[in-house]
């Protein structure tokens, strides 16, 4: 599902106090009952929350997370407005790494009238769509080819990007936790990030609202290493201190 700004900002409250009835998110969100509840199913049935009597509940699990096309469906319109903003941002005759996520493969996808890139990816989801650009130079990332999400990870894609200095950046991450830790499942795919982070010139990470307080169990890095941010939704207290704090540029593209 593609949750609408309410269900997104109903996620955010659940999700920055792990838990919340019914009643407490009706106050919030100024709506009735009959409303948050309908909101918490179709959240519920999308594995985005998860329900107990009188309340819902972040999902709990810090170790895996949600299927490929589960996450490629979760607020699209969101990702879809980043990808614009990130697209306008990148110039042409420049190179790029592109990791693996759903927002980075929809930035591939605005990306296709750019000319002069050269995108070096360890996404075989992005490499497949750029290839479709003429005017881009395609670099795919040597490794292990993970099946669920044709992410490649392990030692051979980490040794493959440290070759390269990429003019930026472009990363995705599952969660960015409230002391500025940004966060991932796989440890395979927290180092081949961690190199990409070094070997940038300038770090773009594209985040929507939904990572924000989402718990993951392995630190790829913090907010200090982020140029800017594209985001599709005001980020929730503590990130603008946070952000200010690491003189991290920050862009919302509201609907």
């Amino acid at each position: 599902m593609s949750p609408n700004p309410r269900q997104l900002t109903l996620l955010a409250l659940v999700q920055a106090q792990g838990s919340a009835t019914v009643e407490h998110l009706a106050e919030k969100l100024d709506v009735t009952l009959q409303t948050v509840r309908r909101d918490v199913q179709r959240l519920a049935d999308s594995g985005l929350l998860t329900r107990f009597h009188g309340g819902v509940r972040a999902p709990s699990s810090t170790v895996e997370n949600m299927a490929h096309q589960q996450r490629a469906n979760l607020n699209t319109a969101g990702k879809l407005r980043i990808a614009r903003a990130v697209a306008t941002a990148v110039p042409n005759d420049c190179s790029l790494i592109l990791n693996i996520g759903t927002t980075t493969e929809c930035i591939a996808q605005a990306l296709l009238h750019h000319s002069g890139l050269r995108v070096i990816t360890n996404n075989l989801n992005v490499a497949s769509t750029l290839s479709a650009n003429t005017h881009c130079e395609v670099i795919v990332v040597g490794g292990v080819v993970r099946g669920r999400d044709q992410g490649i990870v392990g030692e051979a894609a980490v040794d493959f990007i440290r070759q390269f200095k990429v003019d930026i950046a472009i990363i995705g991450i599952s969660g960015i936790e409230s002391d500025g830790s940004l966060r991932d499942y796989d440890y395979r795919e927290v180092k081949v990030s961690q190199a990409i982070l070094t070997h940038a010139r300038e770090v773009w990470l594209a985040a929507d609202i939904s990572k924000f307080n989402r718990p993951a169990m392995v630190e790829v890095g913090h907010l200090s290493q982020i140029d800017r941010l594209f985001t599709d939704a005001a980020p929730p207290d503590p990130f603008p201190a946070l952000l200010n704090e690491a003189q991290v540029r920050y862009e919302i593209s509201l609907p």
